[in-house]
């Protein structure tokens, strides 16, 4: 049976603009797919999953390819070599890659279901992971990041890691959300384990346990209301002076725009909040002003705690901490390509017989 997901944790990145140099890009794509075919080689793919989803490897990861530490192009960049990286790989490596930046990350689903025939199962499960994952950080969590970037990695066998990154141009930081499909039984309570950032926001987050009671009210005022009467609730909330303590409010919900999508809700009669949250059409402004009504008028708070906490091996393109070294850069890469020939060849001996030493060291 598959694990339902984890989101393992969130990384703030100051929003940068620009593309990275060609010479760069094509060393990085060349270093990121050594490097990936060394450790499935040595550990398998489930490992590869493990360590993209942790936000501390990929940020060093991403050091290691020479991009800039601090910056929100480390994510978009890194995905992308390591999607070209692994063009023909795929195979060999029981280790696939969909999605990306912008549009691409729109054809997601479409590139899952072109793995089927390398599949060891439906990839129904992984395309509704893909887009659960997405609709939590985007609908769900309302910390102020809209996202712009969905990368996709998974297995033959259907276990599958999510990068997703939202922006958010009042502050100009991006934020970076982390997904590992495996331990974690409930897509929208708590996905997830680790969590790193530089600074904290307000937050609508009906993924908080704290919000357990309130997502129940919230499908239940889905289903058991008819549109028109959750649109005069909403109408007569207008009126009344919101409390201060946080942002939640009707400023920018118009009730009767609502209409349209709480009259699916209505006729789908979604069973629980993920249900719900899974339907088409079911975004930010339905899910805030459903959660206006479960909390001024039944009474059940929400939480707006936002789920933020808060290397150089080669430099980094806008010269930080110094520039890219472009020969110890393609050594290292030689290097690392020799290696892996010699493991092809049989030299597994030698390769366990240094490990054996590094025990000692």
């Amino acid at each position: 049976m598959i694990a339902s997901p984890q989101r393992t944790g969130i990384a703030n990145l100051p929003l940068h603009y620009g593309k990275v140099p060609p010479w760069l890009f094509d060393r990085m794509t060349k270093l990121a797919r050594e490097s990936i075919i060394a450790i499935t080689t040595e550990f398998g793919s489930q490992e590869i999953l493990r360590r993209l989803s942790d936000p501390f490897w990929f940020q060093a990861f991403g050091c290691v390819l020479g991009y800039d530490w601090h910056s929100s192009g480390v994510t978009t960049t890194v995905c992308g070599a390591l999607k070209e990286g692994m063009k023909g790989l795929e195979t060999d490596l029981g280790l696939f890659i969909a999605g990306g930046k912008g549009r691409t990350s729109r054809k997601t689903p479409a590139e899952i279901e072109s793995f089927r025939h390398l599949l060891k199962l439906s990839p129904s499960h992984l395309v509704y992971a893909s887009r659960m994952a997405a609709k939590v950080d985007n609908s769900a969590l309302q910390d102020g990041y809209q996202l712009y970037h969905h990368t996709f990695f998974f297995t033959a066998d259907g276990s599958w890691t999510v990068i997703q990154q939202g922006m958010n141009e009042v502050n100009r930081y991006a934020r970076r959300y982390h997904w590992l499909g495996e331990k974690v039984t409930d897509f929208v309570c708590e996905p997830h384990s680790a969590i790193c950032s530089q600074g904290k926001g307000e937050a609508l987050n009906l993924v908080a346990a704290e919000s357990k009671p309130a997502r129940a009210t919230i499908a239940q005022v889905a289903v058991e209301e008819k549109p028109e009467k959750i649109v005069s609730q909403l109408k007569r909330l207008k009126t009344l002076d919101l409390p201060s303590r946080h942002h939640l409010n009707l400023q920018d919900i118009h009730p009767d725009r609502l209409s349209k999508t709480l009259l699916i809700t209505y006729e789908h009669q979604p069973e629980n909040f993920e249900k719900l949250l899974g339907l088409e059409g079911v975004g930010p402004k339905t899910l805030r002003a459903l959660s206006l009504i479960s909390e001024l008028v039944y009474e059940v708070p929400v939480s707006f705690r936002d789920p933020a906490r808060y290397s150089f091996a080669h430099g980094g393109k806008d010269g930080h901490p110094y520039p890219v070294d472009r020969k110890t850069y393609d050594r290292s890469i030689e290097m690392l390509h020799q290696a892996l020939e010699r493991v092809k060849v049989g030299d597994k001996d030698k390769i366990a017989a240094f490990r054996r030493l590094k025990a000692w060291l």
